[in-house]
């Protein structure tokens, strides 16, 4: 990933806060026929290793596992991201020599997947990444409300995948690279939309 000095995050907590926020991430392998890519939800562990271990599933029929792979993993998750409207730079005013850009957040991990079967750990997946994203819900839905017949076979249809990460990218395009009244403008800008590019909004880095 391209990351400008101005838009680097290294810090562990912010990339860590960023994967927990992502719903929805992107694995890439590459193979010698070139990329496969899956989108599918994963969480990081935290307690593993030296940066955590990704862990997440594919569909059993989902041909990636089985492709010989060529080197590490990429996975790819997206924090909030909006368009920014030159109309809102003081600059516009001043001097016109403005374009459109857009803000995100990103985060690359990498590192060597593994893929596995084995009933147990598969149950172990299903179970923490339904507890996630059933965890805020007023009555969260569990694994074990579902027959265990029905989730043993359920489990034969999917792969587990496991990912200990070798390294990080973190990048947080949030108009650094702007003059301060810019930024201030970017912000409110963000803050009046009507969709989620408010969610932008207090990232953009102003004055208290």
């Amino acid at each position: 990933m391209y990351i400008p000095p101005a838009f680097k995050d290294d810090n562990i907590d912010s990339i860590r806060a960023t994967i927990r926020g992502a719903r929805l991430a992107n694995l890439v392998t590459a193979t010698a026929e070139g990329p496969v890519a899956t989108p599918l939800p994963l969480f990081l562990d935290e307690s593993e290793g030296e940066l955590g271990v990704l862990y997440g599933h594919l569909a059993k029929a989902n041909p990636q596992w089985r492709v010989p792979r060529v080197g590490d993993a990429l996975v790819i998750f997206m924090g909030p991201e909006a368009y920014v409207t030159p109309s809102w730079y003081a600059t516009k005013q001043e001097t016109g020599k403005v374009v459109p850009t857009w803000n995100y957040v990103a985060v690359h991990a990498y590192g060597p997947v593994e893929f596995f079967q084995e009933p147990e750990r598969l149950l172990d997946i299903v179970t923490r990444l339904t507890n996630k994203h059933e965890g805020s819900r007023a009555k969260p839905w569990a694994v074990s409300d579902a027959p265990a017949d029905f989730i043993t076979a359920q489990l034969r249809g999917i792969i587990g995948v496991r990912i200990p990460v070798s390294r990080f990218e973190g990048k947080r395009k949030l108009s650094q690279n702007r003059p301060e009244a810019d930024r201030v403008g970017v912000a409110a800008g963000l803050l009046a939309s009507e969709n989620q590019d408010r969610e932008v909004a207090p990232l953009i880095p102003v004055p208290a």
